[in-house]
């Protein structure tokens, strides 16, 4: 059944084919009530909210772990990072939305004559589709820096997560955002999302590479612009001067974090031939000794995956793996002793390309280890298969030589994925089949507003007029262009 879910309103859930197009219809048509009258505030009236929210996150962050670590199974260690994450996105976003939307002077036609100015308008209303996995932290992410630049929000979260999209509106609500901006549509991707695709006036969307190509038909077909965050197949590569025992530390946290139900983690590790031996001990050491389990204790290292379907999917990757030959170091194995949903961290060796999981997002606790011929060999392994999203160097000197080298949209050295995804000023976003657009910095803002160009011209008219004719307009124009390419590659850029 689908509903509505906003600050004051709920949708009439009338069953029907219809019902899903009516809900979103309900929801956008009073977003579009709203919209106007939230876009003509300040900038800074509309950080003010931001700020508050970020601030009231931190403060509900007990109640925030609680539900997210009950939707998703994720350990609390996992589901804090959501509430960091969210906590300094939206101090961020606060700090630079103002700036980042004013008004600019550009260059003009003739200096002097032509004043310009360079706007960021909203688009109006834009959709948000968020999977489960992340549950708060992708609602929060992309949709705070949607309303900050004027627009109001629709957002369309996983089924399994509802709880914790709600309590972002809730936050919302409290931080002072008026009522309307920020609606929540329930119900299924094939029929809520896609009714929410056809509405809006900007889709942003995470989730898999197969369904963002859907969503990228139907937004190609409306002309609707959209942002995506896609599938990944990620690499570690562990270089021949690396830190064993630091790599060893940091890809415990790059391939396990979220029981590996993360578009960012790791899931193959090339290391360099020389350090093989050492790191594989070092690695499988710590992996066996992690803590798994159920509950909201601290000291677990990795909890459950999101279903029993997921884990099916995952453990298919795993068997047919070791079916074609693939060598289990540790794990492999369900636990159904500590729930329903729980596999121990898995590390597979010898994977060849036959094997699902070589060239197939897993999305769950399992990597694999493979031989580094050579330091140079790393660019040639990341550019392998249809993916480009996050990728991870360790080397104590050739990190960022090596790191220019690699196809993703986000590196980090000496670190799995933290580094980067926490750089709130920098964009983070896929190549080739693993996303359209980005999130975060500037562009994680300004994707959500359209420019528009105002120029003023000022005692003369660009072209003749009753006091030059077609040729002396032609003659004087002639003269000039030089100079004023000159004049205006030149001229510096102001605010508005």
């Amino acid at each position: 059944m689908a509903t509505v879910h906003s600050d004051s309103a709920i949708a009439p859930d009338d069953e029907g084919p219809g019902e899903a197009a009516a809900v979103v219809s309900f929801a956008v048509e009073r977003a579009r009530l709203v919209q106007p009258s939230w876009a003509q505030n300040s900038a800074q009236e509309r950080a003010a909210i931001a700020r508050r929210f970020s601030s009231l996150v931190l403060k509900s962050q007990e109640q925030i772990l609680d539900v997210i670590t009950q939707e998703t199974h994720k350990n609390r260690l996992s589901a804090f990072e959501e509430v960091l994450d969210v906590t300094l996105l939206a101090a961020y976003y606060a700090g630079t939305a103002p700036k980042l939307l004013r008004p600019v002077r550009r260059r003009g036609a003739v200096p002097g004559l032509t004043r310009t100015t360079q706007s960021a308008q909203p688009r109006g209303v834009v959709g948000v589709i968020t999977p489960w996995n992340y549950p708060f932290t992708l609602p929060a992410s992309d949709s705070l820096p949607a309303l900050l630049a004027g627009n109001a929000v629709i957002l369309k979260p996983d089924e399994a997560t509802q709880r914790s999209a709600a309590l972002v509106a809730d936050l919302l609500a409290q931080a002072g955002l008026p009522e309307g901006l920020f609606q929540i549509v329930h119900g299924s991707g094939p029929s809520e999302g896609a009714a929410l695709v056809r509405a809006v006036d900007f889709v942003q969307f995470t989730g898999s590479t197969a369904t963002g190509r859907l969503v990228a038909a139907a937004c190609g077909e409306l002309l609707t612009p959209m942002s995506c965050e896609l599938g990944g197949k990620n690499v570690m590569v562990v270089l021949s001067d690396a830190d064993v025992e630091a790599a060893a530390d940091g890809a415990v946290r790059a391939c396990f974090s979220t029981s590996g139900q993360l578009c960012v983690s790791m899931e193959k590790i090339y290391v360099h031939r020389d350090l093989e031996d050492a790191f594989t001990q070092a690695f499988v050491r710590r992996v066996q000794a992690m803590r798994i389990g159920p509950g909201s204790d601290w000291d677990i290292d990795m909890g459950g995956l999101i279903s029993t379907e997921h884990l099916h999917k995952v453990m298919s990757h795993v068997e047919d793996a070791v079916a074609k030959g693939a060598r289990v170091l540790t794990g492999g194995r369900r636990r159904p002793d500590l729930g329903p949903t729980f596999m121990e961290p898995t590390v597979l060796a010898d994977v060849s390309e036959e094997m699902t999981l070589s060239s197939q997002e897993t999305f769950g606790p399992v990597v694999s280890l493979a031989t580094l011929d050579s330091d140079a060999a790393a660019a040639e392994i990341s550019a392998r298969g249809e993916y480009g999203l996050n990728a991870s160097v360790w080397s104590r000197s050739q990190g960022r030589e090596v790191a220019a080298q690699l196809i993703a949209g986000s590196v980090n050295i000496n670190e799995g994925y933290t580094a980067t995804w926490g750089s709130h000023d920098a964009s983070s976003g896929g190549w080739r089949s693993s996303g359209v657009g980005a999130r975060h910095g500037r562009e994680g803002l300004l994707k959500y507003t359209r420019n528009q160009t105002v120029s003023q011209q000022r005692i003369l008219p660009l072209g003749p007029s009753c006091v030059l004719s077609n040729a002396s307009y032609h003659a004087l124009m002639e003269k000039a262009a030089p100079v004023l390419g000159a004049i205006t590659s030149r001229l510096p850029a102001r605010k508005g």
